[in-house]
């Protein structure tokens, strides 16, 4: 899971969009991340290119402070599953505490920290970002949704004595305060909340101890899968590339912003490959479309990122042992391209 962040971490991005003016698809495509990003959270996404989105929506919008405000309004709702986990702990320190400890579950391109020093508590956020990626969204959008997992653990008693930031202002101090209660002190050496640690102890009044224990076994199951996730999340990707054609492993590395070695090495690690990937992903979208649609078998080709029909032909007799035309007479099913497209037609609350 190499600098992967779940798509939650874009909640509620295309609310904000549209208030500040902007078109939350266009923005997606034009950082590079897949159009169906927000409609699966759970899905894996590049955290560099989230980093660069937050970015881009921050200079397009005129809003130095997009990615605070995105954070402040997202709160709690980006860490997905692993909230249920941090909100069903025994006190706020112990929540902090499997936060930083599961942090690699939601991104594995970030780092949670929680230090003591002279009965100050120090809540760290580090993003790990490459050279030449502007930092300073990803960082407040981290700190943002720090603010709100304070406020949500401790109520009334969240008082942040100071807050740290190694990035310069964006805006003024006034904004700043206005929006997180506390002036930033810009230019230092960690991402930091810092307030008193004797709030560490405060018990988390609406905890369910059975809920927490259940979602602890489920988050360590989760824990062991983790790594399992990326064969998963290429095939994810190619299904939205191969319409276009872009079906290279140095078209799929660079999109996911890694070295083509690089995700070849994470791939043998899983087993697999990206080319045995590739193969998988066509054969099941194959099926899918022969099933479901009356498409041509041109195309289907073309949509399957063939260069022509007789190399499609070739590739499906491989796998299927007979042609694209008589798998079809065997397995379609008679109107079902009409039936699909009645079904689409439907209201949602009717299906």
């Amino acid at each position: 899971m190499e600098e992967f962040s779940r798509a939650s971490s874009l909640v509620m991005f295309d609310e904000l969009c549209v208030a500040s003016g902007l078109d939350p698809q266009l923005m997606l495509d034009n950082a590079g991340l897949p159009a169906d990003t927000l409609a699966h959270p759970d899905n894996l996404i590049s955290f560099q290119r989230m980093a660069l989105l937050l970015d881009d929506c921050a200079r397009e919008s005129g809003n130095p402070l997009f990615g605070l405000e995105l954070g402040l309004r997202q709160g709690t709702a980006v860490f997905g599953q692993l909230l249920y986990l941090v909100k069903n702990a025994n006190t706020a320190g112990e929540s902090l505490a499997e936060l930083a400890r599961y942090y690699h579950l939601h991104s594995s391109s970030g780092v949670v920290k929680l230090e003591v020093h002279d009965k100050l508590a120090f809540l760290e956020y580090t993003p790990v970002l490459r050279e030449g990626i502007p930092s300073r969204q990803a960082i407040e959008h981290g700190v943002a949704v720090g603010w709100q997992l304070l406020k949500m653990l401790l109520g009334r008693q969240w008082n942040p004595r100071a807050l740290y930031l190694q990035t310069a202002a964006g805006a003024s101090a006034h904004r700043y305060a206005r929006l997180l209660r506390t002036a930033p002190h810009f230019n230092s050496d960690r991402n930091a909340w810092v307030f008193d640690a004797a709030l560490l102890a405060a018990p988390l009044s609406d905890a369910d101890p059975a809920l927490h224990a259940l979602m602890q076994a489920h988050i360590e199951k989760l824990d062991e899968l983790a790594p399992k996730e990326l064969p998963e999340f290429v095939s994810h990707l190619l299904r939205n590339l191969l319409p276009n054609g872009q079906v290279s492993l140095d078209y799929v590395a660079d999109y996911m912003m890694l070295g083509t070695r690089t995700l070849q090495r994470m791939l043998t690690e899983e087993g697999t490959s990206f080319q045995a990937l590739l193969n998988e992903t066509r054969q099941a979208e194959a099926a899918r479309y022969l099933k479901e649609s009356d498409i041509s078998l041109t195309q289907l080709a073309g949509l399957l990122g063939y260069a022509d029909l007789a190399t499609f032909s070739k590739a499906f007799q491989r796998w299927f042992g007979m042609s694209p035309r008589q798998w079809r007479q065997a397995n379609g099913r008679p109107g079902s391209a009409r039936k699909l497209a009645r079904e689409r037609r439907r209201p949602t609350w009717l299906r």
